[in-house]
């Protein structure tokens, strides 16, 4: 289980909120060009399997919800923000030695902070990017999803490879500790 606040003097990671300002950054410039560039549901082809197609979504992901009638935008931005503060305690109390937690937590906070963006302002989140294959499509995202999908993934390899190793060296320095008189 990775410890998740540091002892006293050891610095937290909230350094890393610079990387969820990138990602907000980088990710509402992509889609403002999106948006003024692109006509709504036409795709413009990239590659064989690649598609650059300007799509509002008014519901979460793969569109769930997106017909409900309106008040799912509230209820998405109510999650999201919640969810946002959760990060950044967690952030905060995450001691910056734990890199790969640190990065992943920034990178879902960066992503959700530009979808949050999008549903008040917008009342809808401006995705752009439509893979395909063989006539299959898979929903069409944004940059914040891949910032979110990048850093679950972060999350995950933190979770099963990373945090064993770092509880093996904290209960070693553990035991020193207690053998020192």
């Amino acid at each position: 289980m990775t410890k998740l606040t540091p002892t006293s003097g050891q610095a937290n990671s909230l350094p890393w909120l610079w990387l969820s300002l990138l990602v907000v950054i980088i990710d509402l410039g992509a889609k403002y060009v999106a948006d003024n560039a692109l006509d709504y549901g036409v795709p413009v082809p990239v590659l064989p399997i690649f598609d650059l197609t300007l799509l509002y979504n008014t519901g979460a992901a793969f569109s769930f919800l997106s017909d409900a009638g309106g008040w799912q935008r509230w209820a998405f931005a109510v999650i999201a923000t919640a969810v946002s503060i959760m990060l950044v305690v967690w952030l905060k109390r995450t001691p910056r030695t734990q890199w790969w937690l640190g990065m992943g937590l920034a990178l879902v906070l960066g992503g959700a902070l530009g979808n949050l963006y999008d549903r008040v302002v917008h009342g809808y989140v401006v995705d752009f990017l439509s893979f395909h294959y063989s006539g299959y499509y898979f929903a069409a995202f944004n940059l914040a999803d891949a910032a979110i999908t990048a850093g679950a993934g972060l999350l995950i390899i933190d979770m099963l490879f990373l945090a064993q190793d770092e509880s093996k060296t904290s209960s070693k320095t553990a035991d020193k500790d207690s053998d020192t008189p």
